[in-house]
């Protein structure tokens, strides 16, 4: 009887408990605003947040975030708030404040609360105030530029309590701005709106323009010179920024027409050879790299990182054998016939497209990026992408290696040699034929390396060098046929002064532009910008 008793007691004190726990739900303030956040309209729902944000509670953040989202429902059924997701009939649901899971519930038994854009504006500025004072100082960095975007003037006293308590430089100077976007939409003294700004001129960026273009037509008649002299100074340090970011953007598409020109400046303008297969060499460099991630991604995985440090040695070498087995079995019957050897080259180049085209398919091929050449950072107002700064470093290195090579070896020596003076170098006993051979396999090798570098920004297809043959022309003519500071040269003018054009005649009409004024620039200067000099090229 004893065990009876003792179980009905513990069924009534259950019951009990289940009794009580809406009322004690009930009775806690938060857990009632939560319960509140469906009931009215969008006007209510403001209120409702702005309370939740004033309990201050580290909780309410993860609601409002949800709200946000549009994670945030109400059970059609009772009058309880759950955060729900999924996708489905069925949706996975949570308490809002707690995180507990709650378990799986029918879709048709919620009701989303709604937010528009003022109810969005209003969330971000609540829960910039509930982490501004907590957290890592990136959160309240964050916070901070969320607090930028509302400039609520409610917001000015915690936002300077935040500040004299912010440690981190960082964090203080967006608080700050953050501040003076707030005190121009406020009530503030004339002297405290020309203080905010000062800071926001200091800024200096689009949203700072924004923010005093937004603030200028409430602007009292004492505020508006201290505005328009703020818009204006804004605007001409944007300008110059956007000049800068073109000449980064120009210097960068430079980069990438000496990587294509300069294999080129070897074979036309030391040999003489007017290679139209050159875009496809460059080409066979892409897919080389291709393959060797192909490999990797299916055998060493852990390797993706250093698949371009394999895929460089691997291109040069298989262009560089390609050069010379073009140069040995076509070219060297056809020196001193130029027609016949832009016709024979034409022809290989097709060629090679449709191989390309046999054994990989006509399709874009995926070339990935690894980690180190993915993403973009911030430097002086520009912003710089990694894989387009390492091709800058890569081009100027494969240029200095370059230059080591002719100047300061016996084949650099050799190749000056014949390129001056052919018969008087084959009677002091240089094998010319192999030099030239040799000198062939070298600017193909590079044009593969230049493939390589390539397939980081441009689509992998069988059409990729075609690209980039024209322009590879143009480089090397302006700068002067056979001078490899020429090629650099010019490749880094036609570079910035196709992305300054651009903006003003379009990406096709800048070219013909830069194609216009090179044959004006021709006719000035036959031999370029740095013309070679020797007995051969004098006479």
């Amino acid at each position: 009887m004893s065990a009876i008793r003792l179980a009905i007691s513990m069924i009534a004190a259950l019951l009990l408990l289940a009794a009580a726990a809406p009322s004690m739900a009930q009775t806690d303030p938060l857990q009632a605003l939560v319960r509140a956040l469906p009931k009215g309209g969008y006007g209510d729902r403001e209120k409702v947040i702005l309370e939740l944000a004033a309990t201050g509670d580290a909780r309410v953040a993860k609601v409002l975030d949800a709200l946000g989202r549009g994670d945030l429902y109400a059970v059609k059924d009772s009058a309880a708030v759950v955060t729900a997701t999924g996708r489905g009939s069925t949706m996975d649901t949570a308490d809002p404040l707690s995180g507990e899971t709650l378990g799986k519930m029918d879709k048709g038994a919620l009701d989303r609360i709604r937010v528009n854009n003022r109810l969005r504006r209003a969330i971000d500025s609540a829960v910039g105030q509930l982490t501004l004072m907590g957290g890592s100082p990136a959160m309240r960095l964050a916070a901070a530029r969320s607090m930028l975007k509302t400039a609520d003037p409610d917001s000015i006293e915690v936002l300077d309590k935040a500040i004299a308590a912010e440690s981190d430089t960082a964090a203080r100077i967006a608080m700050e701005e953050a501040r003076a976007a707030a005190v121009l939409k406020s009530a503030a003294p004339l002297a405290d709106k020309v203080a905010a700004v000062d800071t926001l001129v200091a800024r200096g960026d689009r949203e700072a323009l924004a923010l005093l273009t937004g603030a200028r037509g409430d602007a009292s008649a004492e505020l508006l010179p201290a505005i328009g002299a703020g818009i204006a100074t804004i605007e001409d340090r944007l300008a110059f920024w956007s000049a800068m970011q073109n000449v980064w953007y120009g210097l960068s598409l430079g980069s990438v027409l000496l990587l294509a020109a300069i294999g080129l400046a070897i074979t036309f303008g030391v040999m003489g050879v007017i290679n139209m297969a050159h875009g496809e060499i460059v080409m066979l460099g892409a897919y080389t790299t291709f393959a060797v991630q192909e490999v990797i991604r299916n055998s060493f995985p852990g390797l993706f990182d250093y698949s371009l440090a394999i895929a460089l040695p691997l291109a040069f070498l298989v262009t560089g054998a390609a050069g010379i087995a073009i140069e040995r079995g076509i070219i060297r019957w056809l020196y001193g016939r130029p027609l016949e050897t832009l016709l024979a080259t034409w022809g290989l180049s097709l060629i090679l497209q449709q191989a390309v085209r046999t054994i990989f398919g006509p399709n874009n091929r995926e070339v990935g990026n690894p980690s180190w050449m993915s993403g973009a950072f911030e430097l002086w107002g520009l912003s710089i992408t990694w894989n387009r700064l390492w091709i800058v470093v890569f081009a100027l290195i494969v240029f200095a290696v370059l230059l080591a090579v002719l100047n300061r070896t016996p084949l650099g020596l050799q190749m000056r040699a014949v390129t001056q003076n052919r018969r008087m170098a084959s009677s002091m006993g240089i094998r010319t034929p192999w030099v030239d051979a040799l000198t062939f396999g070298l600017g193909s090798g590079i044009a593969g390396i230049a493939g390589v570098a390539l397939s980081q920004i441009d689509n992998v297809s069988p059409n990729l060098g075609q690209s980039y043959i024209i322009d590879s022309f143009m480089v090397v003519v302006f700068g002067g046929v056979g001078n490899l500071w020429g090629t650099l040269v010019g490749a880094l003018t036609l570079g910035v002064a196709n992305k300054f054009l651009e903006p003003y005649a379009g990406a096709v009409l800048g070219k013909i532009l830069i194609l216009v004024f090179i044959i004006l620039f021709i006719q000035r200067r036959p031999r370029g910008l740095f013309a070679l000099k020797g007995r051969a090229v004098d006479a």
